[in-house]
């Protein structure tokens, strides 16, 4: 056996449909196993702040892993907010060493196992219902958003919901991504180079309820470079079902979305997903949840994120030209979602095809971790774990401040607030894709 691994990562299927699956007393030896491992290597000791916990709890044990309570093991898997940068950056035991470690599916397999008994958080649940909320939230969004703003609406929030007072919370839009889409058609560039490619735009529940401008700076740039488009959302993609373990109803999201998107696909079209966390779960978490799905296969083959399609478009055909240098530059936070897709740096390969490009590149966890970060308990261990990015963007000087991930950027803004000892409000922060768009003088 070779200590520690130089060959590309594997992935196991995840084997949710096996009742073995759910055997609380199997999950906590096999955390016992990779935690014993995980003690004696701690390279993932700053990631995020499950790794912390679990080194305390081992460190405080008169037996090492041994001694460590099993009930104990609930803090560690609470602070996962599956970012799989330690499958993905870090760990030197993942498959195919034969220890084969996997601490995020691990991690969700517990999840899954405490939503088959009963003890997940059924508050949080609803709160993660991104299109039902998203629908309602939108029919009087200035209402909706005022609530948000509000300090004692706030303040009931927390009490009734969980959610930390202090955690900003993104705004929702009435005009949808596919309202817009099909009110507003760009017209398609001809004399571009990528003239004659088609890509149908995933809307994601984020762009299509809370930030539209994501989409329609997709849309402008896409038909700037001669890309005819079309928007579709039949429905999230469920990361946030598969952050509470509800593989069954990620697979069920993962045919809805497939049956809905593959006509594209059989018409040429490309498929283009606007948030990093739902290209991830279109490429990597739903083959992995179900396998044996032709469909699910040649959706991930078809599918770009959209810095990578951007990217693409550039290699292969070249860019229309009008880009204009962006100034002030851009401090820029590769999403972890982004970086779990092992792609490379799309955004920052974008970015750079801007005239005069002025980068710093902050490749590290934000610490937001999608709803997790916005929960009382999680949103000051969130700030903690997001400090180094914060610190970094803060110290870069730049005019932006721009994440993949929306709610990282945000989460961000916040960071940097407390570090200059501002009211954490936070603020939106533009996807890179919107900087592109304002670097073709669009928008």
């Amino acid at each position: 056996m070779r200590e520690g691994s130089l060959e590309s990562p594997i992935r196991h299927k995840l084997d949710w449909q096996n009742p073995d699956f759910y055997d609380m007393a199997k999950i906590e030896a096999e955390m016992h196993r990779v935690f014993d491992i995980c003690h004696g290597c701690r390279r993932c000791f700053n990631l995020c702040d499950s790794f912390p916990r679990l080194f305390d709890l081992v460190d405080a044990s008169p037996d090492e892993v041994a001694g460590v309570a099993t009930s104990d093991y609930k803090q560690v898997v609470d602070a996962c907010t599956l970012c799989d940068l330690c499958f993905m950056t870090k760990c030197p035991y993942v498959p195919p060493h034969e220890w084969a470690l996997d601490f995020p599916h691990l991690m969700l397999r517990y999840r899954a196992a405490e939503k088959k008994l009963g003890k997940n958080d059924k508050v949080y649940g609803q709160l993660t219902e991104t299109d039902r909320n998203g629908k309602l939230a939108g029919m009087a969004a200035p209402l909706a958003n005022a609530f948000t703003e509000n300090a004692t609406a706030r303040q009931a929030m927390e009490k009734v919901a969980g959610i930390d007072a202090r955690a900003h919370l993104p705004k929702f839009n009435g005009r949808t991504l596919v309202l817009r889409a099909m009110e507003e058609k760009p017209e398609i560039n001809q004399a571009a180079p990528g003239f004659g490619r088609k890509a149908v735009i995933y809307a994601t529940c984020f762009a299509n309820y809370n930030n539209p401008e994501i989409g329609t700076a997709a849309i402008e740039v896409l038909a700037r470079n001669g890309v005819e488009t079309e928007v579709v959302y039949p429905r999230c993609c469920g990361m946030p079902q598969l952050e509470q373990g509800d593989i069954a109803r990620v697979a069920e999201h993962a045919h809805s979305v497939a049956d809905a998107l593959l006509p594209y696909v059989d018409e040429g079209y490309d498929v283009v997903a606007l948030v990093p966390s739902c290209s991830l779960m279109l490429k990597f978490e739903w083959p992995l949840i179900l396998p044996d799905e032709a469909k699910i296969k040649r959706l991930a083959n078809a599918t770009f994120d959209i810095s990578e399609y951007v990217v693409d478009i550039a290699k292969r055909n070249g860019l229309a030209p009008g880009l204009q240098p962006l100034e002030g530059g851009v401090a820029l936070h590769i999403a972890c979602h982004s970086r779990a897709q092992n792609m490379g740096q799309k955004a920052t390969e974008m970015l750079k095809l801007i005239p005069e490009a002025d980068l710093t590149v902050i490749e590290r966890c934000s610490g937001h971790g999608g709803a997790w970060g916005v929960m009382k308990g999680n949103f000051d261990v969130a700030l903690k774990v997001g400090r180094p990015v914060a610190r970094q963007a803060m110290n870069a000087g730049k005019r932006h401040v721009a994440s993949e991930c929306p709610l990282a950027g945000a989460h961000i803004q916040q960071g940097i607030d407390a570090l200059r000892n501002d009211e954490a409000k936070g603020g939106e922060a533009p996807h890179p894709i919107q900087l592109f768009a304002k670097a073709y003088g669009l928008g």
